[in-house]
């Protein structure tokens, strides 16, 4: 085989794992969150992704006049953030999530874990990264949330 052939190689076999990442990545973000989590009766309300958008500002918002620690709420904002990426068949990466919420990564993680054994989250390997770590709301926390914001209504909280 000639140098030149077997630079035509390695470069087809550059391109074709290239495309083979890039594929893999875009099935990733396509892969969507399980399908709407339905309560014994079969219906859990609509809940928008602009009404949970909405309660994140506010509650931002409330920073600009009060310290952040006084309403400090990681749990919270955790599962809001996460109803959020669920409701636009977004997958969060725990890495993204900690940097997303208004609190220090080692606190966000913590709550991670206290929440995921408990029920509320379930985590799930990345099966094109090793290094990466899946979050998402468990289907009864997500049902909870959605019969929660059903009940509220227009009127929400921060």
């Amino acid at each position: 085989m000639s140098i030149h052939s077997r630079d035509n190689s390695a470069d087809r076999l550059l391109q074709l794992s290239q495309e083979v990442s890039r594929i893999a990545g875009s099935l990733a973000r396509l892969s969507t969150i399980a399908d709407p989590i339905l309560d014994k009766d079969g219906d859990v309300p609509d809940v928008s992704v602009e009404q949970i958008t909405k309660i994140i500002r506010a509650r931002r918002l409330r920073e600009r006049y009060f310290a952040s620690d006084l309403f400090a709420d990681p749990a919270w904002d955790i599962m809001l953030y996460l109803l959020i990426a669920e409701l636009s068949h977004r997958r969060v990466a725990v890495s993204n999530l900690t940097a997303d919420v208004a609190v220090p990564a080692t606190t966000a993680l913590r709550w991670i874990k206290s929440m995921t054994s408990q029920g509320l989250l379930t985590r799930h390997p990345d099966p094109f990264d090793g290094r990466r770590v899946f979050i998402e709301l468990s289907p009864e926390a997500s049902a909870a949330l959605r019969r929660y914001f059903g009940e509220l209504g227009d009127f929400a909280p921060v």
